[in-house]
Order: structure tokens, then C-alpha cells, then sequence
């Protein structure tokens, strides 16, 4: 097991080093010692080493700290694999992230990325579908899926948002693939879970057989009950529906696990929400090189630790609309989707073999409207779900309009047509009106 780290060293601990004639390459040699001790098997002082302390045993699998690079105070740390529990990623983050933080010797520290052995990855199932099972299950060999989240975020009766799903999968050419919940939906007084997903996918049934393609409804069964959870999976099956959605974050990463053990036949989209408070930092040292402002862990640590517990959908923001990426959306792709990730210095990140885990679905969303289509597939390939909220359901001409935009962007770059050219060339079409109105870029920054 290994972990790249930077830290930043508190105004205290350099006033004390100096005091004690230590430089700051010796300060940061011993901060870097401490926390794989920390993090490992040592703590903060000398304590009890006779008989039965079990010291010489934790001298013996100790955490070190490596490749020390004293001018922007990066390093890793390798673990002992028999200092975690393999199937247990709860119990190995409470050790490699669980105190670190709290240490007074550090003002700021990021986790960049975390190596998993082949031990580990050979304790955990991945992901039931992954890429392949769910083209197989949505008879869609090729090309990116297409999905909308519901604008307001909260509004909408049960009835009303299947209406939108209706217009939705019936619209245009009818190849409008799916429709998710937002994540702060889930059974409301005037929206009730299992009034909507019978519903919805009442829709889906009915659109399938009316456009001849397959549907797909992102019902978010996110509880904090993991029984009431397993009923919500239950709801969506009955209905038969393929695709459940969980806040990941939010819902914990031993619930994530369980669901997934469960083996209830459905696919697991995965919501990040809550995820800045832990990923977004805004220093200046974020990439590595610089000054860190506070402690945080990168989203490439913890789209591996959801690939590992099986998702088959990641949220992993988009190149053109999120600020958390710091173009960091290509490398989340690829840790989501390669089954041997290269090392990369500049993300900073420290690469990872999958062996037997599938590869998953990555998902843009975000801001994106049709004027961003040709864009994110550029950057991110066709095993991409690209996610319109505002962006179609804003089209100046109505929903219908907006789905005939996302589906003329996303034809013509299929056939590799350049979008400005289309547009130009097609000036009454509905994607020439999307894009007078939002552009070729992003509208909404967050």
C-alpha cells in the first residue's frame, strides 16, 4: 500500500525547529517520518517497550516515508499490506487518513492518491456491469449516454417529473437514453419514491417500445437505513428498472460496499455530492509545487476507492465547467476507465494495475449544454454519460428543442462533422439556437 502526500508545516513547528538548529529540509524529513508513524504503528512519544509491549513487532511493520522531495515537501509512504484488514476500506482509511490531519507540527496536507496492492483488489468484487454490461443491457454498442437531471432541483410532483421523462425519451429521434434524480431528492411529501419510480419507468417501458431503444431512470435510493435502502432497490426492480443512484459520499463508504455485496442485479450510479468539502482546495500548491492553504484529499483518490467497491457510474466532473478539476476530469477518466494507469507528476498521481475490477462509466455534468458536446467527447472519449440539467431544459425554443440539440450535437460529432461548421450551415436548427444562446464553452462556473 502506498500514499502520495504533500505537507505544509505549521508557523509553531518551524519557530521550534529553529530553536532547536534544525533546518527546514530536517523538519520536513522528521514531519514526513511522523506521520507514516501516525499512520502506522507508532504515536507521538516513547511508551512502555518491555515484555509484551509489542514494540519489536511494530518496529518491524512500520509505515516508511520515501522519495522526499524536501523543495515542494512531497512524498509517499508504503504500508506493510499486514497492517490492514484487505477487505476493509473503512478500516484503512481511519489508518493512512484517520489522525494525520489533526497533527500540530502540519498547517495544510494533501493526499494526492492512494496505490492499491493486487491483494487488496483481489478481495473486492468491482463492478457488476461496469462499461460493457451496461451497453449490453442498453443494446447500445457505441457512442456516449445521454441523461438528464431534473431542473428545479426540487419542485416537481412525482407525476410531473415523469411527464418530463415522457418528453424526454420520446422527443427528437427518440435516442434521448435516461433521466436521473437530483441528490436531494429522494421521497418528499409531493414527490414520494415509489409513486415516481413506478411512474418514470412506466414511461421508460412505453418509450421503449414507441422509439425501439432502451431506457434508463437514475432513481436515487440515497438513506442513511441501509433496510430502507435495500427496499428502494427492491421498488426500482419490481418496476423493472436497471440503474439505481446512491450519493456516495454521503451514504458512506461501508454502505457503498454492503449495496454492492448485495448483488440486487442493479447498477450503482454514483453521486459525489459532499465531495468538495473534502477534494476542493484552492491553494496554490494543490498541483504540488507551492504553498498548501489546509487538508484535503484529491477526487482521484476517491474515484479508485469507488471503482474498488463497485460502482458503475463515477461523477468525475467535466474538462470545460468544474473548478475542482484543475484539468484533472482526463485522469479520472482514466482511473475510472484503464486497466493499467500510468504515474502522472503533474496531476500528481501514482498510477494503479485494476487486474480483474471493469472499467466504469465516467460521468460529465455540470454546466454542460449542446455548445460543449463536441468538446468533453474530445477529451473524454465515448464511455461518457453526459449529463444536461439547464442545459436542455433552458433552450430558448422549449424541452423539446433541447433534446433535439443534444442529439444533433452529439450525431454530427459521431460522424466527425465540426460543430461550428454545422451550426454555420444549419442556422435555424435547434443546436444553432442553443449554442446563440450559451456558446461554444461553459456557462455556469462552480
Amino acid at each position: 500500500m502506498i500514499t502520495l502526500l504533500k505537507a505544509e508545516l505549521s508557523e509553531s513547528a518551524i519557530t521550534e525547529a529553529k530553536k532547536a538548529g534544525k533546518n527546514s529540509k530536517q523538519l520536513f524529513e522528521e514531519a514526513a517520518g511522523t506521520i507514516a508513524a501516525e499512520s502506522s504503528t507508532g504515536t507521538w512519544t516513547k511508551v512502555y517497550d518491555g515484555k509484551d509491549s509489542g514494540i519489536p513487532l511494530a518496529l518491524r511493520k512500520k509505515a516508511l516515508a520515501y522519495d522526499l522531495d524536501s523543495e515542494n515537501f512531497m512524498f509517499k509512504i508504503a504500508y506493510p499490506i499486514e497492517l490492514f484488514e484487505l477487505d476493509n476500506i473503512s478500516g484503512l482509511l481511519a489508518g493512512i487518513a484517520g489522525n494525520i490531519a489533526g497533527m500540530k507540527m502540519l498547517s495544510g496536507l494533501r493526499i494526492y492518491d492512494i496505490k492499491f496492492p493486487k491483494a487488496m483488489i483481489a478481495k473486492f468484487p468491482g463492478p457488476a456491469f461496469g462499461v460493457e454490461g451496461i451497453r449490453k443491457i442498453l443494446k447500445k454498442p457505441r457512442g456516449p449516454l445521454v441523461a438528464t437531471v431534473p431542473k428545479p432541483k426540487i419542485g416537481r410532483t412525482d407525476i410531473e417529473q415523469a411527464k418530463l421523462a415522457r418528453i424526454l425519451f420520446t422527443s427528437g429521434n427518440g435516442t434521448y437514453d435516461g433521466i436521473k434524480d437530483d441528490e436531494n431528492l429522494t421521497n418528499l411529501s409531493f414527490n414520494h419514491f415509489d409513486k415516481r419510480v413506478s411512474l418514470v419507468l412506466k414511461e421508460a417501458r412505453e418509450a421503449e417500445k414507441l422509439t425501439g431503444r432502451k431506457k434508463f431512470y437514475l432513481a436515487n435510493i440515497t438513506h442513511s437505513n441501509m433496510e430502507i435502502m435495500k427496499k428502494h432497490a427492491e421498488v426500482i426492480k419490481k418496476n423493472k428498472g436497471v440503474y439505481c443512484m446512491i450519493d456516495v459520499v454521503t451514504t458512506g463508504f461501508a454502505a457503498i460496499d454492503t449495496f454492492r455485496r448485495m448483488n440486487t442485479g442493479l447498477a450503482i450510479h454514483a453521486h459525489r455530492a459532499m465531495h468538495g468539502f473534502m477534494t476542493r482546495d484552492n491553494s496554490p500548491g494543490v498541483h504540488g509545487k507551492g504553498k498548501l492553504y489546509g487538508f484535503s484529499i484529491s477526487m482521484i483518490a476517491l474515484a479508485k476507492l469507488y471503482r474498488l467497491l463497485g460502482v458503475d457510474n463515477m461523477h468525475g466532473g467535466s474538462p470545460l465547467a468544474k473548478m475542482e478539476d484543475y484539468g484533472e476530469a482526463k485522469y479520472i477518466r482514466d482511473i475510472l476507465q484503464e486497466k493499467i494507469t500510468k504515474p502522472n507528476l503533474q496531476i500528481p498521481s501514482l498510477g494503479q494495475n485494476w487486474h480483474h475490477i471493469k472499467p466504469v462509466w465516467m460521468v460529465a455534468s455540470g454546466g454542460l449544454h449542446p455548445g460543449d458536446i463536441e468538446n468533453v467527447l474530445d477529451e473524454l472519449g465515448e464511455d461518457v454519460i453526459l449529463q444536461f440539467g439547464g442545459g436542455l431544459l433552458g433552450h430558448p425554443r422549449g424541452i423539446e428543442a433541447g433534446v433535439k440539440a443534444i442529439e444533433q450535437a452529439r450525431d454530427i460529432h459521431a460522424k466527425k462533422i465540426p460543430l461550428r461548421k454545422f451550426v454555420s450551415q444549419n442556422p435555424n436548427s435547434e443546436l444553432a439556437a442553443a449554442v446563440r444562446l450559451w456558446g461554444y464553452g461553459p456557462k455556469i462556473i462552480y
